[in-house]
């Protein structure tokens, strides 16, 4: 296939060329533009928004992902931007904390999970793409259909400030989220998860300090509370499709069900006057049961919606693309994918995430529970005191299922 020469077929939309399109500039679709760029593989990132700044996105790096960085030699530069590091999550109730998930005994470079706002990651990892010619990010460019030739599909079109483009390519990637275009253009299979929550993000003003404890649990409300600096990042569960229960209700009540679990966050919680202000995440899991096409293969989110139970998804998008870029760098270099290229990266991605979800569907169900039940506090103190137990939930959290190292060639030819 040719370069990334861009042409203008007469009065029709632009086009260029290039070896691979990803589509959609989330954890997967960088880091797979990164690395595929790194390996000398001609790749261009559609990203629909002018920025990656969108809240209420995961802000979550495991520590099987900090491994990746550093095996990518971008541990130490990526340590350098602003952020938390989490040794051990843990649950306050009722004015008591408990340790529950301790990492402090990993086998990985950096025993914490990091807390880092999702587009300072993006930025980082555009910053580094962007060193190596075979990278190129398109922003403002929204993917609206696929080409196709036949039963191959050939690339994508898109839509940008400009007009319409025409983006041929061996290989079309989406990593364009849970409410995938390119999935719902290419009607692949797949099946849903039923979900008992939703959950509501806000900020909250920060006016004092608390313990760096995550989640928050009591009076019937479970809260997620990330430190952002000069203001708190908050979560909240509730029932599925309830959000118009939980507004007749009114503003007074959900604050104060919302401070009645954290408490340090009630003075802030007075800067919430509007629904405006709390969004709502809906719950989604669901997996499609063939994750490619001829020319086309999905991953992360566009192949397998995660619940936020155990801020997984990020990890498991970022293992996708790793694992995408060590098998198909060499044959994309050579212009000979096939389609039994994406049979075996589904094989070797598809057992992790099936016993990811698997365990995510459990713990949404507990979590459900919890904000029906009374804390069950004899419990968590009980966890608390196993070490073993939290060391364990330490490696299932921290490392996942199925962790991928960098075996993807690197091209020495940098900008």
């Amino acid at each position: 296939m040719p370069s990334e020469s861009e042409t203008t077929p007469g009065p029709g939309p632009r086009s260029w060329d290039t070896r691979c399109c990803v589509v959609g500039g989330g954890p997967a679709g960088m880091m797979l533009g990164y690395l595929l760029a790194r390996a000398g593989v001609e790749v261009t990132v559609l990203e629909k928004h002018a920025d990656f700044f969108r809240d209420f996105r995961g802000d979550t790096i495991h520590p099987a992902t900090t491994d990746v960085l550093a095996e990518l030699g971008l541990l130490e530069e990526f340590l350098r931007l602003p952020h938390t590091e989490i040794p051990e999550l843990r649950l306050g109730i009722d004015g008591q904390t408990f340790g529950l998930v301790d990492f402090r005994h990993l086998p990985t470079r950096c025993k914490f999970m990091a807390f880092m706002p999702q587009w300072d990651f993006l930025n980082f990892l555009a910053a580094q793409a962007r060193q190596y010619p075979a990278f190129r990010l398109e922003m403002s460019t929204e993917a609206t259909g696929l080409l196709r030739r036949g039963e191959q599909v050939i690339g994508v079109r898109a839509r940008t400030a400009q007009g319409d483009v025409e983006i041929r390519a061996d290989l079309t990637v989406a990593c364009d989220g849970r409410f995938s275009v390119i999935r719902e253009h290419a009607d692949l299979p797949v099946r849903e998860f039923a979900m008992p929550i939703d959950v509501l993000w806000f900020r909250v003003p920060r006016s004092q300090d608390a313990p760096p404890t995550l989640g928050y649990l009591g009076g019937g409300q479970i809260v997620l509370a990330i430190d952002r600096g000069d203001y708190w990042q908050c979560g909240t569960i509730i029932g599925k499709g309830t959000l118009t229960q939980v507004q007749a209700a009114g503003l007074a009540a959900f604050r104060d069900r919302v401070a009645h679990a954290a408490p340090f966050l009630a003075a802030g919680l007075a800067a919430l006057t509007d629904w405006d202000q709390i969004k709502l995440l809906s719950v989604r899991s669901n997996r499609l049961r063939r994750w490619y096409q001829p020319g086309l293969l999905c991953i992360g989110d566009a192949a397998h919606a995660m619940s936020p139970a155990g801020a997984a998804g990020v990890n498991y998008a970022i293992a996708d693309a790793v694992a995408t870029a060590n098998h198909l760098a060499v044959p994309l270099q050579r212009g000979t994918i096939a389609v039994a290229d994406l049979q075996r990266l589904q094989r070797r991605r598809e057992p992790a995430v099936r016993l990811a979800q698997a365990l995510q569907r459990q713990q949404t169900r507990q979590l459900a529970r919890l904000a029906q039940t009374s804390p069950p506090i004899q419990l968590m103190r009980l966890i608390s005191h196993m070490p073993p137990v939290k060391r364990l939930l330490g490696r299932i959290v921290g490392l996942g299922f199925r962790r991928e190292h960098i075996h993807s060639p690197r091209h020495t030819n940098h900008r």
